[in-house]
């Protein structure tokens, strides 16, 4: 019966739980002081914080109990063993509570002093004067214990002021780094994330988040994504903000793992409220927040499937259920309720502005599988792996970035060329979404039954010996107190495994070590640290968090990540040194900005002025890695390599390798980074040499440095574009510009470079004999050549601008694709070039071509008035003005976008 199960509870089994506790000893009194001037009570990981604290400013077990320091190490937090604490508090001056987040001892331990007599006085979350004192937010740690202790021995020890002058005093924690481009390492979605597609709202629309990966979308903004709630309440505080708001409808984004935890709740609430509200439900087969467990339960045999749930939506009640697919075949109409509708998912714009026009509660479910689990399931032969990949001809992109808007895909990176930023598909991480397909230009190719080229073995043997003859066995770092490694990288590289590996070393040698990994939502391109402390001895170990100036060795497998806040805080110009990865991998951020700067410049610099530059070795382990090994996921054990090689890593190489076979996973490749790292740490430029002829091609052509240069190679460029005469309009306005900067009497040519770069861009419109000319070039195949082998075929995806019609919502013309021999035909437009700007140039005849080549017309008039008018006190803004072009990329209405801005600019600055 309720009320005596209410006193089994709260007379039996309460009493007997603290009997437990004080009969087996589970509180303990960890150090006990003759003059009991401050006990303090902590529990796990805080006691941990606390020893390590003590350390940190100096006081060991002798000094602590000379100040009159006492700690008594609970076990058992709630409910609180009352006698055992009044024991160790009776007689005590002061009480000081020290534990993580909100105060469930502290307040217990108020109620049981209260009414002694000789209670101490109680601090915790905030002390006497009720000023903060211990966080109830955020981490607890050893920098922040210890300013607690100094707090209480400033304020309240005997002989405050002789105790304070024997602390060791206060690291100076670094000034937050400005960095180069300001650039940030948050979590992103995976390469080919449904996510990426289905977070994305209408014009005039907003979402609200919730728990899961699409939670992501709150910090970025094209995505109108705003609060988050707990997991189960998704869209309940629309429930009681949409009557006093003038927007009309919400879209709230929630995954399959929470509606069938909790989620359905919601929409069932949000039906009885009768608002204005679509749940979009990515139905993607996994929890994939938390590693990709599967959706299950015990009324449930199998998965969640998307006809079940539409099924029970409709049964509740849902005004309109749409299902948007990547693959719309796999399902008939019969298998959902009457009135559910099929949707591809290029079409989710439009299925949106639908639902959001229909009055109450309607529904929105996106079946596409997980792209992280997808890759797994790949990797085990459990899922169809499509013999297929994307390529970018590097010569056709405009590096306008549109692939990266469209798809929102990170394995779009940039890629620098002498003819300006484009792009290039990571094929390592790439997960076959194929949505960059879909970006608005004519450079992109499918290799079909090729496969990524293998690294050539020739000359990288390390079986005959000549390359390790002359390798010096690496030297193991001193343990003369605990060494730390602080790990900075990217979520999903192996950073994680990094630590797993020392650690595990460490343990083969008998030594004590402690690892904590700081991952978040580190599995989604976020930044991932991880804090590795090897000591000879266990008990030399407390805190496993590497204090403020406290890394022995900084591991900078991501720069971004290193030169963080965080990342700087651990570094000291006493103690350590820095290996860091050069390479800096694109953020988040440049799918929406393909001009964000990606200079390592910066943070190699506030690296340096950390740690001194005697202390830093700095080596692009990625571009190496990528080269020798084949794949960059070897650059991190490539670093531990170097750092190993060059005496800064506290195990030795017999017991890294012996973890690494331990650790099971490409064995052979993970060695061989280590080899090759340590390699690169004896004899750099040697290493450098070797990887430099395995380098693609694009790649290995050096840019061009001086002006000469850079018109020498665009001269030949225009003569192939269209003829000599052609070159010579380029060729003759640079020297006329020059001479002009020249009789100015200025220093450098400023102006003339701008104008080499830009002017070129404008002449050199890419029409479409020009895009089958550079599709015809040799550089695609030796593209090809350099990341694939097999006998592959190829697909090309092209819009024709002037034979098909448009999309009245987009503007777009639909791509087609179109094989080899089709292709071959469509080449030879090319050599039509000689009727360009004539008038029987068909493809002159659109609005954008006239637009293009107006622009350039325009650019010219505004060179002759800076030729005739420029002075030194308007050469900037004439530099200004001839840097207009820089911005104005892509095709047809992507490139309109942009000439239209652009030509505000032009006339503002004119």
């Amino acid at each position: 019966l309720p009320l005596l199960v209410e006193a089994r509870l709260f007379e039996e089994r309460l009493v007997a739980v603290r009997a437990f506790a004080r009969a087996n000893a589970l509180d303990k009194v960890a150090l006990e002081a003759k003059e009991r001037r401050l006990g303090i009570v902590t529990t796990g990981k805080a006691y941990g914080d606390l020893r390590q604290a003590l350390e940190d400013i100096g006081l060991d077990d002798e000094k602590a109990l000379a100040l009159g320091i006492s700690i008594y190490k609970v076990g058992l937090v709630w409910p609180l063993e009352p006698d055992g604490l009044q024991r160790f508090a009776s007689g005590q001056d002061d009480l000081l509570v020290i534990e993580e987040k909100k105060p469930i001892m502290e307040e217990q331990i108020a109620s049981m002093l209260f009414n002694l007599t000789d209670r101490p006085r109680l601090f915790g979350k905030r002390d006497l004067s009720g000023r903060a004192l211990v966080p109830a937010i955020g981490e607890l740690t050893p920098a922040i214990v210890a300013s607690v202790l100094r707090r209480w021995v400033a304020d309240y020890a005997m002989d405050a002021h002789d105790w304070k002058m024997a602390l060791v005093p206060e690291p100076e924690a670094p000034a937050p780094s400005i960095q180069a481009g300001g650039l940030s390492r948050l979590p992103s979605f995976c390469s080919g994330c449904p996510h990426s597609r289905s977070t994305v709202v209408p014009e005039g629309s907003i979402a609200l988040g919730g728990i899961g990966c699409h939670g992501m979308a709150v910090w970025m903004p094209d995505r109108r994504t705003l609060a988050v709630n707990q997991m189960g309440a998704e869209g309940a505080n629309w429930i009681g903000q949409s009557r006093f708001t003038g927007v009309d409808h919400i879209f709230q984004n929630m995954g399959d793992g929470t509606y069938f935890h909790s989620g359905l709740l919601a929409i069932r609430a949000a039906i009885a409220a009768d608002v204005n509200i679509t749940y979009k439900i990515l139905v993607n087969g996994a929890v994939a927040m938390t590693g990709g467990q599967p959706i299950e339960g015990e009324d449930m045999a199998g998965e969640v499937t998307t006809p079940e749930i539409a099924r029970q939506l409709a049964s509740e009640g849902v005004e309109r259920i749409a299902v948007v697919s990547d693959d719309i075949e796999k399902y008939s109409p019969d298998q959902f309720p009457k009135g559910v509708t099929l949707h591809h998912r290029n079409e989710i714009d439009r299925v949106q502005k639908d639902l959001r026009e229909i009055a109450g509660v309607t529904a929105l479910l996106y079946d596409q599988i997980c792209a992280a689990e997808a890759r797994r399931l790949r990797k085990r032969g459990e899922y169809p792996d499509p013999d297929r990949r994307i390529v970018i001809n590097e010569l056709v992109c405009e590096g306008c970035g549109d692939c990266s808007v469209q798809s929102n895909c990170i394995s779009i990176e940039p890629v620098e060329t002498e003819y300006g930023r484009k792009r290039t598909i990571n094929q390592s991480s790439c997960n076959k979404d194929y949505s960059c397909l879909e970006g608005y230009c004519p450079s992109f190719a499918t290799v079909i039954g090729g496969q990524i080229r293998k690294v050539e073995s020739a000359g990288i043997e390390f079986a005959d010996g000549p390359l390790l003859a002359g390798l010096p066995d690496a030297s193991i770092a001193s343990l003369d107190r605990p060494f730390n490694i602080f790990v900075a990288g990217i979520g999903g590289t192996g950073v994680i495994t990094i630590g797993a590996l020392i650690g595990m070393a460490a343990h083969l040698e008998g030594k004590g070590v402690t690892l904590l990994d700081v991952t978040g939502l580190a599995q989604k391109n976020g930044a991932v640290a991880s804090h590795i402390r090897v000591a000879r001895r266990s008990e030399d170990l407390h805190s496993t968090r590497i204090a403020v100036g406290g890394a022995d060795l900084a591991l900078g497998c991501d720069i971004v990540v290193a030169t963080g806040l965080d990342g700087l805080q651990k570094l000291s110009p006493i103690r350590t040194r820095a290996v860091v990865n050069t390479h800096v991998a694109p953020t988040a951020e440049f799918a929406a900005n393909p001009d964000l700067e990606l200079s390592s410049v910066g943070m190699e610099s506030s690296i340096e002025a950390a740690v001194g530059a005697s202390n830093a070795d700095f080596v692009d382990a990625t571009k190496l890695a990528n080269a020798l090994l084949g794949d960059a996921i070897g650059a991190n054990l490539f670093l531990v390599g170097y750092a190993l090689q060059k005496g800064l890593v506290p195990v030795g190489l017999p017991a890294l390798e012996r973890a690494i076979e331990l650790n099971g996973r490409a064995i052979e490749m993970n060695k061989r980074a280590l080899v090759w790292g340590r390699l690169a740490a004896h004899d750099l430029e040697a290493v450098r040499s070797l990887a430099d002829s395995r380098i693609r091609a694009s790649q290995k052509i050096a840019k061009a440095e001086t002006l000469e240069e850079i018109v020498a190679r665009r001269v030949r460029f225009l003569t192939d574009y269209q003829n000599e005469k052609y070159a010579a309009r380029y060729s003759d306005r640079i020297k006329k510009i020059a001479s002009a900067e020249r009789s100015i009497g200025v220093k450098g040519h400023r102006l003339t470079h701008a104008v080499a770069l830009y002017y070129f861009k404008l002449l050199s419109v890419k029409d479409e004999y020009e895009v089958m000319r550079l599709w015809s070039s040799d550089e695609f195949q030796r593209q090809l050549d350099a990341e694939f082998e097999g006998n592959y075929k190829l697909q090309f995806h092209l819009a024709p601008q002037i034979f098909f019609p448009r999309d009245k919502d987009t503007g777009r013309v639909r791509k087609l694709q179109i094989d080899r021999r089709v292709m071959a035909m469509l080449k030879w437009i090319r050599h039509l070039k000689i009727l360009r700007h004539s008038p029987l140039d068909l493809f002159n005849r659109t609005a954008h071509r006239r637009r293009e080549w107006a622009l350039l017309r325009s650019y010219e008039a505004v060179l002759d008035e800076l030729a005739r008018d420029l002075a030194p006190d308007n050469l900037d803004l004439a530099v200004q003005l001839a840097e207009v072009p820089e911005h104005i990329r892509g095709f047809d209405t992507v490139k309109d976008a942009q000439l239209a801005t652009a030509r505000e600019k032009e006339a503002e600055l004119l």
